[in-house]
């Protein structure tokens, strides 16, 4: 077997050094540069004749008062390596692309590391493009944005869905409950849709539905309102720091709107045009205090709406 001569070793080391797909500095105590590796010079376009026994804030100033620089110091005062946080600069280092000058600068991971050889302190600087990571992870956190927000979306009439209504209502509760506010719920059903989807058919009945729900969504105008497919052809609709007063007058205006566009309705229904019954409940401190009763109680007062008659709002009360 043949010995490696020191220089075939150094000669090796060297070689590999330049061979690693991240950049690597060693600075000595005085932060002085005495290994620059191949990575570095296509991305800065230095190579390491030109930095050598050159301080790193002379070849990099913008590192002064950096997380960087601080990392360097704890690493050659206080023997404390680390990884250099991201989240205030993720392009520390002046590094582009490999031979592209002008282009955007690479996103970094840095990490500094302490050592000592014969009995002088140094540290090593570590950089890895982290620039297709950092973008694959976006890509990944707007893809589950994208999820998250599609299965909060009825598919079919583009509005909030019952799994949205059911997480909005009990969030809107709890601010109430906490703030001592009002909270409004209506309930909304197209009447004789059956007799809708027998007469035209399952594809009008669709687009029916669809038309309603854009409808019901033109008329509330404020970002806290939520207008949802609550099944079927119920549709609800949250209306916070809104009373029982308010939400009457909010609930005929959605009524004339919907009746307003004059939709054909089936020879069996009881209106020749689509019309909606509402049933209106409020927040009750002492008794309407959880989804669960509010639903009961709007649902109560359409019930009523639809037994006295279709097209009508009905607002909750004890009696029923």
């Amino acid at each position: 077997m043949i010995r490696p001569t020191p220089d075939f070793a150094g000669d090796l080391a060297a070689r590999t050094l330049n061979l690693v797909n991240s950049g690597l500095i060693v600075l000595d105590a005085d932060q002085r540069i005495v290994l620059w590796n191949g990575w570095m010079t296509p991305r800065c376009g230095r190579a390491a004749a030109r930095v050598q026994a050159q301080p790193l804030l002379a070849v990099f100033p913008e590192l002064r008062g950096s997380r960087v620089e601080a990392a360097v110091l704890a690493a050659l005062t206080q023997d404390y390596g680390g990884t250099v946080p991201m989240a205030d600069n993720r392009t520390p280092f002046p590094l582009r692309e490999a031979g592209s000058f002008d282009g955007p600068r690479i996103e970094q991971a840095v990490t500094v590391t302490p050592f000592s050889q014969d009995g002088e302190r140094f540290c090593l600087i570590e950089i890895r493009d982290v620039s297709n990571t950092v973008e694959r992870e976006k890509r990944l956190l707007d893809h589950a944005e994208s999820l998250r927000a599609r299965s909060y979306v009825d598919g079919l009439t583009g509005i909030a869905n019952r799994r949205y209504f059911d997480v909005a209502l009990e969030r809107e509760l709890r601010r109430a409950q906490r703030l001592d506010g009002q909270l409004s719920l209506l309930l909304i059903d197209i009447d004789s849709f059956k007799a809708y989807n027998d007469h035209f058919g399952h594809q009008q009945g669709d687009s029916c539905l669809a038309t309603v729900a854009q409808a019901l969504a033109a008329r509330l105008k404020r970002p806290a309102d939520v207008a949802a497919r609550y099944g079927g052809e119920e549709f609800a609709a949250i209306l916070p720091d809104t009373g029982l007063d308010q939400a009457e007058r909010h609930a005929n205006a959605i009524r004339d709107h919907v009746m307003a566009l004059a939709l054909a309705h089936a020879p069996a229904a009881h209106w020749p045009m689509v019309t909606l019954s509402i049933g209106v409940a409020a927040y009750d401190r002492d008794k309407l205090n959880t989804p669960a009763a509010l639903i009961a109680a709007a649902d109560k007062a359409l019930y009523v709406a639809k037994r006295e008659g279709r097209n009508r709002v009905v607002i909750h009360a004890p009696a029923y």
